[in-house]
This record gives C-alpha cells, structure tokens and sequence, in this order.
C-alpha cells in the first residue's frame, strides 16, 4: 500500500501541482512572520542592549506622598547625587540624564519624523560614551545642538547649519555644531534625538538643576550588583532607587518580546486564513483524486485490502505532498522574512542591523502545519474512499450523494448559520467590550454555516445566471449545467474565495462608516474653524492661546484645559474652557437646561450624568487639586462625542486652584479657534506665523483633523488588503486546480462535444464561463456576508460612538465583484486551452 501511494503521488504530479502551491503559500506565510517578527525582536533586543552599554547601574527618583491628601512629587536628583555616585568607590563615571520633548524642522519648515518620536536628551560634557560624535565638537550653549546622523541624512543637514526647532515652547534657531551616531530604538523607526549642552537641556526642559536618572558605569572588575550595593549603602535610601543595567536590559527585551507577540499573532491570523482557505483546495483535489481512482481502490478492497490500508494509502499521498509543500514553503517564508525587512526601510521604517533568524521552532512550524493541514483536508476524501462497498464503486453506483447525507448537510448547515446569526445580533445589543468575544464566536459559526449549506445554495444562485449565460448559446448553457453538476465541488470552489472577499468586504464597510462618523462628528459639534494641539500631543502652554486671541482676524478661542479633581467624593474628568466664547465654538446637542459655563455654572455630559445620578440644576461640591472645594450648579447636560466629555468648567473658576496645586500651572490639550473670514490657506498661515511658525505645534482644520485619521484608516486597511491577498491568491489556485481536474475527469465529454461540432472556441468559452460562474458565486456570498458583518461590528462601535452611521461602500464593492470575475477568466486560462486541445479521439476512449 505504501508503495501504491508513492507511484500515485508520482502519477499525478501535475494534478497536485495546485495543492503543493496552496500549502506552500500557507506555510510560508507562516514561517515568513516567524522568521521576521524573530529576527524583528532580535535585532531591538541587541540594540536595546547597546544602549546599555555604559550603564551599570541606574538611578532613578523615589515617589514623595504629600500631606493632607495633595498630589506627591519626585524626588530630585541633583547635581551633588551625581558626584556622591561618581565618588563610589567601584564607580568608573556618573551621568545625569534630561530628556523632553524637541520637535526640530525639516528646510522646509515642517516637523521632522512624528511628534512622538522626536525626542531631545543632553550631551554630558566634552565626550559623552553613549553618542560617539561622527563630526563636528560637543556644545556649550543654548544656541548649539548636535543632532543624530539618520535626522541629518533624512533632512540633508550638515555641521555649521542653523535649525528651526521647539522644546515645548518659543522656536529656536540654534547651530549644529555636531552629528552622532546612536542605538535609540525612536531614531530607528524614524524618529529624532537632538542634543543639548546639560546646562541648557535642563532649563529647556523645565528641570533647572535636576536630572530624570543617573547613569553609573563600574570600573573594571566590578560587578554591577557589586556596585548598586555600594550605591545603596552611599545614598539616601528613601529619595532614590537603583537597578542593575542587567535588569534594565532583561526588562527590556521581555517588553520587546512582549510587544512583537502581539504583531506575530496578528500575522499569524491572516497566515491561518490562507491555510484555511487552502484547506478546501486539498479537500477539494483528494476529493476529486479519489473519484477517479474509485476502480482502482475498490479493485484493491477485492484483493484484500482493508478500509484502513485505503486510508492510509490516501493519508501517505497526503503526507508526501505536505512533506514538499513544507520544504518549499520554509524556503519561500525564509524570503518573505527578508522582503518583510527590506520593506520595512522604504517605508521609513528601517530595522536595526541584526542576523536573520531561522529557529527550530520556526523549521518545526513549517513541517507541522503543511503537513498537519494536508493530512487532515485529506482524511475525510480517504474516509469517504473506504467505506465505500468494492462492487458499488465497481458498478459507479456510488456517485450519487443520499438523500440521508443531504438532509443531514443541510440540517447541519441551517443549525450552525442560525445559531451564527443569532449569536452574532445578541452581540450588537452588548457593550462594545463585551459583545467581542460572542461576535467572533457567532461570526465562525455562521461561516461554518454557509460553507455547509453552500452546496444547497449553488443551485438557485447560479439558475439566476442562467438568463446571462444563454447569451452565449451552447457554451453557456453547458457551462451552467457544469457549475451545478457536482455542487460539492462548486460550493469548495467559491468558498475559498468567499472567505477572502468576506474579510475584506467587511473591513472596508468599517473602515468607511467609521470615516463618515469622524467626519460627521466634527461637522456636527465643532464650530471652531481651527484646533491648535501638540505634535506630540503633550499640553500646550496657555501663551499659546493669549497669542491667538490677539492674532489679526480672529474672533473666538477657547482652551480645552485638562484638569484632576473630584465630583461630589467621586473622580470625574474636567475640562477647562472659555465660558464667554465655548458656546460660539462648539455646539452639542442639549438634553437637558442650557449650554452655559461660567461662575459657579457648568455642564456635563450625559454618560456623566447618567451614572451620578445628576440632572439639570442639580448642585455638586468640586474637590480641586489643591484641596479646595466649591459648590457649583449643573446648568446643563449635553451629548459628548470622542472630542469632547465629561465636566465642562470656566477657566476662570478653574485656574487659581490648578495653579497653586503642587508647583503646576494650567495646560491646554487643545485650543479652539474661530476667524472672521472662516478656514482658507492664508488664515491658517497667518496663525502659524503668529506662533512663530513653530514646527512642534499643528494648526488643524476640521478637514485636516478628518485626514489624519483618514490616514490611519487607509494605511491599517491597505495592510489588511495586502495580508488578504494571500488568501486570495489560494482561493485563485482553487479555482485553476478544480477547473484543470474537471477537465480531466470530463475528458471523454468534451472529446464527444467536439466529435458532435462544438467547435475548440465553444469548448474554451464553456471552460471560462463556468469558472466565472463559480468565481462570481463565491464573491456574492462573500460580499453578502462582508455587509452582515460589517453591519454587526458597526453596531458595536455605534454603542460607544453617537455619530457612527454605516456606510455601504457601494463602488468598492463593484470593484471586488469585477476583481472576482477577472479571477474566474484569468483562472480559467489554462485549463480553457487545455480542454480545447485535447486530441477528441483519445478523450473519446478516455475513461
């Protein structure tokens, strides 16, 4: 029997061509995240391991409780901690560290990188061992800079040229004086590091005279455990805590690690769609296999072979095929782990210099899932083959599907679809946290469902394209009496691709309908021609709003101020605005009294509301920050949206306890703006200038605000289509194989068709037709299922988010509908020109 299998897989090698590819691709989607999500996490641990080079031992400051319930306070490290740690016996050198916040411009004004990772540190003394200089010297005053090499290169920077940059404050011009090469993981993914003298990074930063950390690094011969103990026993115990640069290092590659689970999971996930979808394509071609080696199997079963040995001949058959698919596969992903790589750099987001990394586990991977995959699609078809009675299949009696087997499929079916559904609707009456889970559950099942139930809904679907297909005449009718000959195979067929066009169908209906509530939300409660934030989203100095309210032309601001405080014993959040100009700047719907802040009168939103138990009228008692209390009254509750919530209060009433509280001052997230002559380029200019045109703050209209989450959206679902495409492109090499191996199988037809004058076009034409057929018939499904489920997520997010309106993205959808008919003739190409030359009196005596 062993022997059987091997001469059977030698015998149909191009007929397991297609399944070989199918597997192949799966798995080297696989073994192609493992291998760069791997060497991904190994090069940013080896990194994040330089960076800690030249610290043994860190120190950082202890957390201080404040009396009488304020907010606590760092202690400081200062200067004379520093020194006390150099002067530690086992200590080499002591360096205080300060970092913030630097945005630096491009030439053409705009801001370098993103507002997160642009970063600013300071350079210890006159050569500091983390930032080896490539040219230039160190600086010495506020007006010098150095800046790393990969800003210099990206910017086309060089040493002598002045810069435009900010530090959470007015813009600077100062001169490079040098450029430096460093490990930092920001400056890796695109970021920059600017440099200061230490003098001038600690008044920049707002930390005159203190530092964020002390970084000691021991002398030769010392252990940095040896060290950190003689620290400890050297300096105030209660004002700072020491770590060993070992631990830091350990911490941060678990954290590393941690971090690239998530995106390895998440490859994972599309690389098991494609081996899902592979599954059919297998199932389909053993199916097929099987069928016309009934004989032959049942020949066996006469001569001795039991239902166990027929199984096992498949399942070696199987095995085999999975054997290759695996090696090629592991070849193929040790590739795409290096496309990945190389496609990470166009993007501006270049990997850290590292080895490419090929595990065992990654090896062990690859053979486990092609040929687990292989032989499970394939243990069902050898199953089938061996109960089947030697004399029936002798006799082909076995050919029909029984009745019982049917009923049985579809009651199957129709349980799994409506179980689905029903699982799927409770879940969008549940909060969107918690109907998650029941939805993904619902969603499996009612894939399952119509998977099951598709080869009973082939036949009317397809009957409906019988109208189209007589256009063609013959060609057409033959094509359609194909396509439901065998509704087994047509419904494994389109359900390959049903999967892929439903996943990306109900992704773009989210994508688009979460684009619309954005875009509706700003139109429908922002009246502010202009918001004024943070590149880095960190708060804005409240000079930046008096600024604009002096700016030539325009008419209303208003600070959208971030405040801690308490709402009658309980925490709420607190937003501090201009009660003479809010109303003019935004409007919310009103549920209740009116829209009006000042004094002792402010508003809160429903949510809020709701859950205190307070209306319109009602009187609270606000805890400060600084621990004073006042009794104010709720004038209003309105409806909030993702921009704006909670408690709305006069910044009058609110700025003397914010700044008396521990040492801080007000700090505006946003400022709302309003012009006389509305939004254009020059108004929008005009107040760049007045900041100074500063490259760490954004002027923002409501169509640009709408863009950059637009694109957010655009670039998660064009990765999401590109992951897709995997899947996609098995499903295509399902429809070639079914297709090649129908032909096979109707060899004796097709010659009797051409015996009786339908002519090699004819013969082509059939061939295409019932591809597209089969092609369109899994994209129908696919797109109806797609819209359910893109319906059901939005309902979700509808529960979290007032302005979510779905949006069914008509023309996107025609496009995929085109694309799959496109996939049905290109898929058709080869087997259409196979059957038309097929020599009619050899298919004639084919058997």
């Amino acid at each position: 029997m062993f022997r059987t299998a091997l001469r059977n897989v030698l015998a149909h090698k191009a007929r397991l061509l297609m399944t070989v590819l199918a597997v192949m691709l799966g798995v080297a989607f696989v073994s192609g995240t493992l291998v760069f999500t791997n060497s991904l996490s190994a090069a940013l641990q080896k990194q994040s391991a330089k960076g800690f080079d030249h610290v043994d031992v860190a120190i950082t400051p202890e957390w201080r409780e404040a009396e009488g319930g304020r907010t606590g306070e760092y202690y400081e490290l200062t200067r004379e901690l520093v020194d006390d740690s150099a002067a530690v016996p086992g200590a080499a050198q002591a360096i205080g560290t300060v970092q913030g916040f630097t945005a630096i411009a491009g030439k053409d004004g705009k801001l370098l990188g993103n507002g997160f990772q642009s970063q600013g540190g300071n350079y210890w003394g006159a050569k500091d061992p983390r930032y080896p200089l490539v040219s230039g010297v160190a600086p010495k005053n506020e007006g010098e800079i150095l800046i790393d090499s990969e800003t210099a290169k990206r910017a086309g920077y060089k040493v002598g040229d002045t810069v435009r940059m900010s530090v959470d404050g007015p813009v600077l011009e100062p001169e490079i004086t040098g450029i430096f090469t460093t490990d930092d993981g920001n400056v890796a993914a695109g970021g920059s590091l600017t440099l200061f003298d230490t003098a001038s990074a600690q008044k920049l930063f707002g930390k005159a005279g203190v530092f964020d950390e002390i970084a000691v690094k021991a002398k030769d011969g010392v252990s940095d455990t040896a060290l950190r103990a003689q620290l400890e026993k050297a300096l105030p115990s209660d004002a700072v805590e020491t770590t060993t640069g070992t631990k830091l290092a350990d911490d941060q590659a678990r954290a590393i690690a941690s971090s690239m689970s998530g995106l390895k999971q998440g490859l994972l996930v599309f690389a098991g769609i494609s081996l899902f979808v592979g599954t059919f394509i297998i199932a389909n071609t053993f199916t097929m296999l099987v069928a016309q080696r009934t004989k032959e199997l049942a020949l066996m079963r006469a001569v001795g072979a039991s239902r166990r040995q027929v199984t096992r001949s498949v399942l070696i058959e199987a095995f085999a095929v999975g054997t290759v698919a695996a090696v090629a596969g592991l070849v193929a992903g040790v590739g795409i782990g290096v496309g990945l790589r190389s496609l990470m750099g166009t993007l501006d987001a270049p990997m850290p210099d590292g080895p490419l990394v090929i595990s065992p586990g990654t090896i062990a991977s690859a053979f486990a899932v092609g040929i687990l995959v292989t032989m499970l699609a394939a243990w069902l078809p050898g199953r089938r083959a061996a109960r089947i009675p030697p004399v029936a299949a002798m006799s082909a009696l076995h050919a029909q599907a029984t009745t019982k087997s049917l009923v049985l499929r579809n009651t199957l079916g129709s349980l799994f679809s409506g179980a689905g559904v029903a699982v799927v609707l409770a879940a969008t009456a549940m909060d969107g946290t918690d109907g998650q889970v029941p939805m993904g559950l619902g969603a499996v099942l009612l894939i399952i469902g119509v998977f099951v139930l598709t080869p009973l809904l082939s036949r009317p679907l397809i009957a409906a394209a019988a109208p189209v297909l007589r256009v063609f005449g013959v060609s057409g009718k033959l094509a359609r009496q194909n396509s439901v000959r065998n509704p087994r195979r047509t419904a494994a067929t389109a359900s390959a691709l049903m999967i892929g066009l439903t996943l990306i169908t109900g992704m773009t209906v989210m994508a688009g309908s979460l684009q619309k509530s954005i875009d509706k939300m700003a139109a429908s409660a922002i009246e502010a021609d202009y918001m004024v934030s943070m590149a880095n989203r960190h708060p804005l100095s409240p000079d930046v709003e008096k600024k604009l309210k002096q700016a030539d032309g325009v008419t209303a601001t208003s600070p959208m101020r971030n405040a801690y405080g308490l709402v009658d014993g309980e925490e709420a959040y607190m937003t501090g605005v201009n009660g003479a100009t809010i109303g003019e700047l935004t409007e919310f719907p009103v549920v209740q009294g009116a829209f009006e802040v000042g004094g002792t009168r402010i508003v809160v939103d429903e949510d809020t509301a709701k859950s205190h138990g307070w209306k319109a009228g009602s009187d609270v008692t606000i805890t400060y920050e600084d621990d004073e209390k006042q009794r104010l009254r709720i004038a209003g509750v309105y409806q909030a949206n993702e921009l704006v919530s909670g408690v709305l209060i006069d910044t009058a009433t609110l700025d003397p306890h914010e700044s008396e509280a521990a040492g801080s001052g007000p700090a505006d997230m946003m400022v709302m703006v309003k012009t006389a002559d509305g939004t254009s380029d020059a108004a929008k200019e005009a107040l760049e200038k007045t900041l100074g045109t500063n490259p760490a703050i954004k002027v923002q209209d409501k169509q640009d605000l709408s863009n950059e989450i637009a694109k957010m959206f655009t670039l998660i679902l064009n990765m999401v289509y590109g992951l897709l495409a995997m899947a996609v492109i098995v499903a295509v090499l399902g429809v070639v194989n079914t297709l090649a191996m129908s032909v096979f199988e109707r060899s004796q037809e097709i010659g009797m068709l051409r015996a009786i004058g339908l002519d090699r076009k004819g013969i082509k034409r059939m061939v295409r037709l019932e591809s597209l057929v089969i092609s369109l018939f899994g994209a129908v499904l696919g797109l109806g299922l797609g819209v359910f489920f893109g319906w059901a997520a939005g309902e979700l997010v509808g529960s979290r988010m007032a302005t979510y309106e779905l949006v069914l993205p008509w023309a996107r959808m025609g496009i995929f509908l085109l694309l799959a008919a496109v996939v049905g003739v290109l898929a058709a190409l080869w087997p259409a020109r196979r059957a038309a030359r097929l020599n009619m009196l050899q298919a004639i005596k084919a058997e």
